[in-house]
């Protein structure tokens, strides 16, 4: 197959908060939180168990978030750790590029964990130094697919620009969403597989990319009908309350299969085709439901669930921790392809095809 010169992805950063807590401890303080109120410890504990993750790095200490009982005292913590989270990932994918702020021409910032106006983006301006008349576009509302759309249409905007530079920067900080009066099952689970952090990936146009790096070839949407309330947020008086279906597993094996397949056809390309899978750490649900449903060899989602168990969903950021911990470890070889796939709020999937 030939491609076609295409913008590529030439670095992947990383930033935690400084805050860890293991799911024994984080068990502990919801324990405490809920203990006078939750009609059944045992099967709280037992959900906290089942999403196999062992802790979560947090964007405040544990005791803090005790004070955090309106939505506004939230989203100004939010405001504030995301600046200081989103600035790192920055100035660590700017320095592994060797790239000064100024040589950048767009940044895309995506969250769904918090709210400004101005938004992270602008701040980010000005903290790290980028030129005044960089071009922004902040993406909210995508959620954990966030990672994957964003990836591509980063790459869609520079396939008509391909002399600059763009920044993808994703910053999540799902503890700061905890709702400390709802004890439904499914903020239950989401307070044992949401964590906190921050990727920013550098993407390069086409006449500026290395030869070696891995290049964006094709992108693929899809979106569900009348799956609305499949996952997502509702806005309530205490900000943002998880909608989480156990429909998502379901959806993920009824479907995913074909949209891949499809996908990949255009290409003339088989499932078999694939060398890498780069998926969003959705949860273990999720993941056994997409290795199924795409007939995935052993082992092929390694990176996936061990991303899940060191640092949690990380929503938008989840599938981008994935995709640096794959280049960290340099086993792609010229010619080999990947897809980088996660699906979120709607529901919907994106998947975007790779070419090293």
């Amino acid at each position: 197959m030939t491609t076609p010169p295409a913008p590529a992805v030439c670095a992947v950063s990383t930033a935690l908060p400084p805050h860890y807590a293991s799911q024994i401890e984080l068990a502990g303080a919801l324990k405490r939180l809920w203990s006078t109120q939750h009609y059944n410890v045992e099967r709280f504990e037992q959900l906290l168990q089942a999403v196999q993750v062992d802790g979560r790095y947090l964007a405040l200490p544990t005791d803090a978030y005790f004070e955090l009982d309106t939505f506004a005292r939230c989203n100004d913590q939010w405001i504030e750790c995301a600046q200081a989270l989103g600035e790192r990932a920055c100035r660590d994918v700017l320095a592994q590029a060797q790239l000064q702020p100024e040589q950048i021409d767009h940044i895309f910032f995506t969250t769904v964990t918090g709210i400004a106006t101005p938004s992270i983006d602008a701040r980010l301006v000005n903290r790290i130094g980028l030129r005044s008349d960089i071009k922004r576009t902040p993406l909210f509302g995508l959620g954990c697919v966030a990672g994957a759309a964003g990836l591509a249409r980063v790459s869609d905007y520079l396939r008509a620009f391909p002399r600059q530079r763009s920044l993808l920067v994703s910053v999540e900080l799902c503890s700061l969403t905890l709702q400390r009066q709802d004890l439904s099952v499914a903020n239950v689970i989401a307070s044992g597989l949401f964590g906190d952090g921050a990727a920013a990936v550098l993407v390069c146009g086409a006449e500026l990319a290395a030869t070696d790096a891995p290049r964006v070839v094709d992108s693929h949407a899809v979106l569900y009908p009348d799956t609305e309330r499949v996952m997502g947020w509702d806005l309530v008086d205490t900000g943002f309350k998880i909608v989480l279906s156990a429909q998502v597993p379901e959806l993920v094996r009824a479907h995913v299969r074909k949209d891949v397949d499809a996908f990949l056809q255009r290409h003339g390309l088989q499932r078999g085709d694939i060398k890498h899978w780069i998926v969003h750490s959705g949860g273990p649900k999720v993941l056994e439901a997409l290795s199924d449903a795409l007939e995935l060899e052993a082992g092929a989602l390694d990176r996936s669930w061990r991303s899940l168990r060191e640092v949690g969903n990380l929503s938008s950021a989840s599938v981008l921790f994935v995709l640096r911990s794959f280049l960290q470890e340099a086993q792609a070889r010229p010619g080999d392809l990947g897809v980088v796939m996660a699906m979120g709020p709607a529901f919907c999937a994106e998947m975007v095809l790779l070419r090293w």
